[in-house]
């Protein structure tokens, strides 16, 4: 039995990325639950596919198309797979998406650059690479702005596409002299089509993206920024009243506790009662009238400056009245 110690040739490694990312196309992430981390180890399996294939210099930019050993074509689609395998990642939130979507450009770059400077492309192909570098931000595989003519280029994109997938066929079912070499490099051109629209969704995605940040909606607020917010401490309410941070009322401290565990609490909380303590506290409640208006306390007899007060209270608003008796500042009685 082989040492697992043992360094592994560019074929196994190969061979191993290509057996995870069909494990990946077979399953989906709602029928297998392991779905993310078998993901993963197929990213990374084609990761080190690259660097094996940079590390023994399998390819090199000088050299032309004539020169690349026919078994040794297939890696060059190494980088469209791991491509295709990072936008299949699970994103809860847009800072992991972004990630994610960035790598993927990156990927599909280097497969396309690769693909053009062994003058794989097609005529068509190559212009509308040309055009991609020319300013990948604005890039479109439909340059038309008008939605018949767009959609008119869309299905002429299609049928090429179909015409080339008959072509190779069409080529599989006859064999001749070079056949495989053939279909080796067809199958790079044809690699090629979908990955263009796909890196157009690509940025099409990023900027839908950044579009929703700058507007500033809630529903795209960073799960970074969410959290920082409903983990902040201290009180509720300032001194003035207004709030410092986001706050539910419920009936009561218990439907609070009890209402922690269900779908959609998500912020901290605070019950009618601690509500109206905190309006107390700062004043925002007039209290008094009613019943409890004649419940006064009796005077102390003993608090003699208390009584002071009352007596001179008592003393100004009799002479108040002396000076001032009932009607008159109204002798004509007018009114």
């Amino acid at each position: 039995m082989a040492d697992d110690n043992e360094p592994r040739t560019l074929k196994q490694i190969a061979a191993l990325a290509a057996q995870k990312r069909q494990a990946i196309e077979a399953t989906s992430p709602v029928s297998n639950p392991s779905y993310a981390a078998d993901l993963e180890i197929a990213i990374q399996a084609h990761r080190d596919t690259i660097e094996t294939i940079s590390r023994v210099s399998l390819f090199s930019p000088n050299e032309p198309l004539d020169d690349i050993a026919t078994p040794d074509l297939p890696y060059l689609l190494t980088e469209s797979f791991l491509a295709d395998l990072y936008l299949k990642t699970p994103t809860p939130n847009p800072i992991d998406r972004e990630l994610v979507l960035s790598e993927a450009r990156e990927a599909y770059e280097r497969f396309l650059a690769s693909l053009d400077s062994y003058e794989i492309l097609t005529p068509a192909h190559k212009t509308l690479y040309s055009r991609y570098t020319d300013d990948p931000a604005a890039f479109s595989t439909v340059a038309a702005s008008d939605p018949s003519k767009r959609r008119g280029a869309k299905i002429a994109n299609f049928r090429a596409e179909k015409d080339l997938k008959a072509r190779l066929a069409t080529l599989a079912a006859n064999p001749r002299y070079g056949l495989n070499r053939e279909l080796e490099v067809l199958a790079q051109a044809a690699t090629a089509r979908p990955l263009l629209p796909a890196r157009e969704t690509v940025e099409e995605d990023a900027r839908r993206r950044r579009a929703a940040e700058e507007s500033g909606h809630a529903e795209r607020l960073e799960p970074r920024r969410l959290r920082s917010i409903l983990e902040q401490s201290g009180p509720l309410l300032s001194k003035a009243g207004k709030p410092m941070r986001p706050f539910t009322l419920v009936g009561s401290r218990e439907e609070a506790q009890a209402g922690v565990f269900r779908t959609g609490h998500n912020l901290p909380t605070m019950s009618i009662d601690e509500y109206l303590e905190e309006e107390r506290k700062r004043g925002g409640i007039i209290e008094g009238g009613g019943e409890a208006s004649f419940h006064r306390p009796e005077p102390d007899e003993d608090d003699y400056e208390k009584a002071d007060e009352a007596t001179y209270k008592a003393r100004a608003w009799d002479e108040f009245v002396e000076a001032n008796p009932k009607g008159a500042g109204n002798t004509l009685n007018r009114g």
